[in-house]
């Protein structure tokens, strides 16, 4: 009778516990068939607004440097190297003397020279006297008209020895000047081929040194013929405006990639093109005081093309490639959907593109978050983090660095809500 009394009592609380459990699942179900889910969120992408700036157009051509005059020194009369009378890699002047070679033997050819000179000149007034008594005596008839002739005659021939023999004086003089190697330039002397005690030749083909003038320097570039006549198109068409006297101005940059303190000044371009290379040859003379650029040495000219006023430049990592290899970028039009654009590049500036064709000032240029969009959708645009890092090294060929223009940010914004400048490197 306990245990049935026992079990009567507990089962009022098992009831009120059962009708609690019910109530609690339909308040579940209610809720779950009430409320419908939301719209997912539009992908955030990071955008810039292009904006035409004024780029100054360079080329950067391979050539080695040349000297500015080039002197070969070779002796112009036989003889001994009596002593040689420079440093080598020393600078010398113009006119300096070089070598000595034995002038003995000119000396007496000189000497002889001008005996016979002497020689002449004592027999002229002997043989005039000759021949004018000879016409004296020809008017008595006392003499014969071949005589007189002959005595006239002797008198031009006595001048005319006269005449050789001073230009053999002359010609000996000139030899033994010439024993004397004197420098026809100033510059900066190699070394030398012979020692003192050598036997030299008149005009040989072996120079005894070299004497290069190293300031200036010319340094020649090659061009390809194709880059030349696309930039007269560039000009004629207005794309490029030359820059008058500026334009002349080169930069050169050395082998090891620094770059040379000093400009140089385009002096000509070749009338001829390479018909086994297409190429043609441009010099420059470069200012090189110190001597740092040599003969012979590799570098780089950095050559203005032209100005281009309204160019535009694009951030690398907003462009890509489609399967065919041709430039693409997305770009956010006024709707806020996402459009796709076919590219022309021109050149790499910095870490941007030069775009001639396919975009314009004005419109927004995704650069993050294009793996997460596709075209026609549309998107929520953010404030791009940090666009002006790296500006330095973007602009080091243009004329003014002008200001990068993204969507406005909140800098309050951001400072207070460390998520603020997180949302840029998600929408990658």
């Amino acid at each position: 009778m306990q245990r049935n009394k026992k079990g009567c009592e507990s089962l009022p609380g098992i009831m009120v516990l059962a009708a609690l459990t019910g109530l609690l699942f339909i308040a579940g179900c209610d809720n779950g068939h009430g409320q419908q889910p939301g719209p997912p969120p539009l992908p955030e992408v990071a955008a810039v607004t292009i904006a035409a700036q004024r780029v100054e157009l360079t080329t950067e051509l391979p050539g080695r440097t040349s000297p500015y005059r080039v002197a070969e020194i070779r002796p112009q009369v036989n003889g001994i190297i009596q002593k040689r009378l420079f440093r080598e890699g020393s600078d010398v002047e113009a006119g300096q003397l070089l070598y000595q070679i034995d002038p003995a033997p000119f000396q007496v050819a000189l000497d002889s020279a001008r005996a016979s000179l002497g020689k002449a000149r004592a027999n002229l007034p002997s043989i005039r006297l000759r021949a004018q008594r000879y016409k004296e005596l020809l008017t008595d008839k006392a003499v014969s008209r071949q005589d007189y002739d002959d005595a006239a005659a002797a008198v031009d021939q006595a001048k005319a020895e006269i005449e050789y023999w001073k230009t053999q004086v002359e010609a000996a003089r000139i030899n033994l000047g010439y024993t004397k190697v004197l420098a026809p330039i100033s510059g900066r002397i190699g070394r030398s081929s012979v020692t003192d005690g050598a036997l030299v030749t008149a005009y040989q083909a072996a120079s005894l040194a070299t004497i290069q003038q190293l300031d200036p320097i010319y340094v020649d570039v090659t061009q390809s013929s194709a880059e030349l006549l696309r930039l007269k198109r560039n000009l004629e068409t207005g794309r490029l405006s030359a820059d008058g006297e500026n334009g002349k101005t080169v930069r050169i940059l050395l082998e090891d990639g620094t770059r040379y303190q000093l400009e140089g000044q385009l002096q000509f371009r070749e009338v001829t093109v390479d018909p086994a290379t297409g190429s043609y040859t441009v010099r420059i003379v470069v200012p090189n005081p110190d001597h740092l650029l040599l003969p012979g040495m590799f570098v780089r000219a950095v050559i203005q093309e032209g100005i281009a006023e309204q160019a535009i430049l694009v951030a690398q990592q907003g462009v890509s490639r489609n399967s065919k290899g041709e430039a693409i970028a997305l770009v956010v039009d006024d709707t806020d959907k996402v459009e796709q654009r076919t590219l022309t590049l021109d050149r790499a500036i910095g870490n941007q593109w030069l775009v001639t064709s396919g975009l314009s000032a004005g419109e927004r240029l995704i650069v993050e978050g294009v793996m997460k969009v596709r075209p026609g959708m549309p998107v929520r645009v953010v404030p791009l983090d940090n666009p002006q890092s790296g500006s330095e090294s973007i602009y080091k060929d243009v004329d003014q660095v002008p200001p990068t223009s993204t969507v406005p940010v909140d800098s309050k914004t951001v400072n207070e809500d460390p998520s603020a400048s997180s949302q840029p490197k998600q929408a990658q």
